[in-house]
Formats: C-alpha cells, sequence, structure tokens
C-alpha cells in the first residue's frame, strides 16, 4: 500500500509540472487565442463525451482532478465530465491512503517451505510415521513445530496425518522383498487360424529373469499344477529360492497349484481384483513381448510359438538391456573381469550385428 501511495505521489508531481509549464505557455499568448482554444477543447470533449460511455482514469488523472477540484470554485464544476460526488470521494481516498499504515496480515506467520517441504519429505519416506513422530523427528532437528501445524502440513499435501497400520503397500513390498518373489501370469496369443494358445510365463523380480513354463490351448488345473512342478525343479537347479509367489486370482490356478508351491515353502499370494499394479513386472513384460516381438509376427501353430518364443526370452534374459539393472541383462547383472569397458578410441568396423527370428531382433557386439 505504501509503495503504491509513492507512485501515485510521483505522478501526481509529474503532472503538476507539466501543467505549471503550460500555464507559463499560456500567460505569454494573447486573450483572444485563449477563449478560441477553450471553445475548441468544449467542442472536442462534447465529441469525445458521445463517443466515450464511461472513460478510464488513471490514479494520476484522478489525483490532477481532485486537485483541480480545490482550486476552482463550485460554479465552474460544471468543466468537469464527472460529478462533484466523485470528485470529493477521489480526494478522501487520496487522503486516506496518504494515512493508512501498511496492512499486516493476521494471525500466526506461515511455516516456512523448507520445514513444510521437510515434513512432507519425512512423511514420504516413513508413511507408517503419524505426525506426533514426525514432530519428534523435527525436535531432534532442532527444529520446532506445533503438532497442530505438522497435522495441517499434511493435510494439505493430502497425506493421512494418522495412518493406518495395515501394512505396507503393494510398491513397497515389492521393492523390499524382490530377491525373494516370483510372479507368474498367461499370456494369450491368437494364430492365424484364430486359436487361441496360452503361454504360463513366471518372472524373478530381483533379476528380471523370465521362464517359460509351457504353451496350450487348454490351460486346465491339471496341466497348470504339472508346470508349476516343473518350474520349482527348474528353480532349484539354479539355486533360487523364492519366498513368495505373486499371481492374479484366475480361476485356472488352482488350489493344486498352490499345492506346489507351499510344499517347498514359498507363500502364495493373491493379487488384488483389477490391481495391475500389483504384478506390475509381469504386466510389463506382457508389453514388452508384445511390442517387440508377437505384434511383428504371425503365429500359426504352438509349435512356432514356443520356437519364437524360446529365442526372445533368450534375448531377453541374456542381451536386452534393462534400465533397473544398470542397462544390463537378467544373466549379466555384474561387471565380469572378461567384459569390455568403453574403449578409448571406438572401431566402429569391430561391431557385429545378429539377426534374430529372421532379422526381427537385432544383438550389437564387439567383435574380438
Amino acid at each position: 500500500m505504501a509503495g503504491r501511495s509513492r507512485g501515485v505521489g510521483v505522478s501526481l508531481v509529474y503532472w503538476s509540472l507539466r501543467q505549471l509549464l503550460e500555464l507559463v505557455m499560456l500567460v505569454r499568448r494573447s486573450e483572444r487565442e485563449k477563449e478560441i482554444e477553450i471553445l475548441l477543447l468544449r467542442h472536442q470533449l462534447q465529441v469525445l463525451e458521445r463517443q466515450v460511455a464511461r472513460p478510464h482514469l488513471t490514479q494520476a488523472d484522478r489525483a490532477l482532478l481532485a486537485a483541480f477540484s480545490r482550486v476552482l470554485p463550485r460554479r465552474a464544476w460544471a468543466s468537469f465530465f464527472v460529478t462533484p460526488a466523485t470528485l470529493l470521494r477521489w480526494h478522501r481516498e487520496l487522503v486516506a491512503r496518504r494515512w493508512t499504515c501498511p496492512r499486516r496480515r493476521l494471525g500466526r506467520p506461515r511455516t516456512m517451505a523448507e520445514i513444510r517441504q521437510l515434513v512432507v519429505r519425512l512423511a514420504g519416506e516413513n508413511p507408517e510415521w503419524g505426525y506426533r513422530r514426525i514432530q519428534g523427528e523435527l525436535v531432534g532437528l532442532g527444529i520446532r513445530v506445533a503438532a497442530s501445524t505438522v497435522w495441517g502440513i499434511l493435510e494439505e499435501a493430502g497425506i493421512d496425518p494418522a495412518p493406518r497400520r495395515a501394512g505396507p503397500g503393494w510398491a513397497e513390498f515389492l521393492r523390499q522383498q524382490a530377491s525373494s518373489i516370483l510372479e507368474c501370469d498367461f499370456l494369450t496369443v491368437d494364430t492365424v487360424f484364430f486359436k487361441q494358445l496360452y503361454v504360463l510365463f513366471f518372472l524373478e523380480l530381483a533379476t528380471r529373469r523370465v521362464r517359460i513354463a509351457g504353451v496350450t490351448t487348454n490351460p486346465d488345473g491339471r496341466w497348470v499344477a504339472q508346470q508349476a512342478r516343473n518350474v520349482v525343479m527348474q528353480l532349484e537347479d539354479d539355486g533360487v529360492r523364492p519366498l513368495f509367489l505373486i499371481r492374479d486370482r484366475d480361476s485356472r490356478f488352482t488350489s493344486d497349484f498352490d499345492e506346489v508351491f507351499e510344499s517347498e515353502g514359498i507363500r502364495v499370494i493373491k493379487a488384488p481384483v483389477r490391481a495391475s499394479n500389483a504384478r506390475a513386472h509381469a504386466e510389463r513384460w506382457v508389453g514388452s513381448v508384445r511390442r517387440e516381438c508377437l505384434d511383428r509376427i504371425l503365429i500359426v501353430d504352438r509349435r512356432q510359438l514356443e520356437r519364437v518364443l524360446a529365442v526372445y526370452v533368450e534375448h531377453f534374459n541374456e542381451h536386452r538391456p534393462h534400465r533397473a539393472l544398470d542397462q544390463r541383462p537378467p544373466l549379466r547383472t555384474a561387471l565380469s573381469s572378461d567384459e569390455p569397458t568403453t574403449p578409448k578410441v571406438i572401431d566402429l568396423d569391430r561391431v557385429r550385428r545378429r539377426d534374430r527370428l529372421g532379422g526381427l531382433l537385432h544383438e550389437y557386439r564387439l567383435a574380438a
């Protein structure tokens, strides 16, 4: 408010100097010229009043007109294009701005933005903490805020100040237990003869390795249970010891299927209904195999599909890079001593391309 008043004051001084210079010029002119100019200006004013219903006035214009209203006698106020009440109101507003103090915000000062960000960060990194726990952690950092303040910050951020103790969410659970989790699901493929084939696959979350259990046209309970036994034996041979198996609620996964894994000490967890995030890795692999392979090739029968999937899975597990694995394939997650490092000079003639599935997949390596 104070800055606005200063701006009006500067404008008023500018207009006053300008009018003063015009008055000096008027003194040097004859009375006849002045009267003719007044008549001309009055006529122009009448023309403008017919065209403009409500003129737009700046603060400087209002200040100048209000100042003139104090100098001219009331009988001359008819020269103004506004009413006398308006002129008096403008003058009262100028006086009020001159003596009005800047407004101050009532109540407590708003919490610093850094503290608000820290509260939201602590709540995000520790979803099991309530507002009292977060307040105590802030005290340990030398930041003293009221518990109600922490509550309000969490409410504004859309976070429950007193979270339920029902356990971690699916995303947190998958991250914490990735080294001991298997996911399984079905992939459906339609042949050129409109015959639907079912592919049962398993995915290891720790390494992103995919295992094709089998392909069939009739995935009944007996067939699914047998494929589960085969996968359990493969896991034992490879030294993989999962603790959890996540599957959806498909009726093809019968109690016999669950019995195979539970007998090996593997807990079967059923994903919630319509919760694709609970099986995000399996869903992502289905999207990858469709985009990179199955959507670009025609499948005639089950044998062809088995051969195609065998090649793609080998490519996926042994060559295709993964962002979650530092751009390395699932079966080569660690940098070995014989793996080539980045040379200072790259010889493009050493780059070799290997075509898979008739050129559908390309693999690049450096020649020796």
